[in-house]
C-alpha cells in the first residue's frame, strides 16, 4: 500500500512560526534549511509509519498520535490505514513545557 503524507492546517502554521523564528533570529539561509529538514524529516515514515514510539502526552485522545524527532522538534503524526495517509497533526518545539502539547489540535 502506497501511504501519502498530507499536513494539518495547525502544523503548516507551526512550520510557519519556525522560519520566521530563524529569519528574524538568524538569517533565511538557516530558516530555510530547518524548514526543509522539518519537511523532508517525515519521508522515513512511508517505509515504516508506526516505527515512532507513541506519545505519551496525548495517549488520552482517541486517535495513536506518534512522534518523530527531527532536532529540537518533534513531529507530531498519527495513521490512517484505511486511507493510506500519514496526517502530520503538529510540529512541536520540543524545549517547550511538554504540557503544551497537550493544548495542540
Amino acid at each position: 500500500m502506497k501511504l501519502k503524507i498530507i499536513w494539518s492546517d495547525y502544523a503548516e502554521s507551526q512550520l510557519d512560526k519556525i522560519f520566521e523564528y530563524y529569519l528574524e533570529n538568524a538569517n533565511y539561509k538557516i530558516a530555510k534549511t530547518i524548514i526543509e529538514k522539518i519537511i523532508n524529516e517525515p519521508n522515513k515514515l512511508l517505509f515504516d509509519p508506526e516505527i515512532c514510539q507513541k506519545e505519551e502526552l496525548l495517549k488520552d485522545r482517541t486517535e495513536d498520535y506518534r512522534t518523530l524527532i527531527c532536532d529540537n522538534y518533534k513531529i507530531i503524526y498519527s495513521v490512517d490505514q484505511k486511507q493510506s495517509l500519514i496526517k502530520i497533526a503538529n510540529v512541536f518545539d520540543s524545549r517547550q513545557n511538554p504540557k503544551k502539547i497537550g493544548k495542540t489540535k
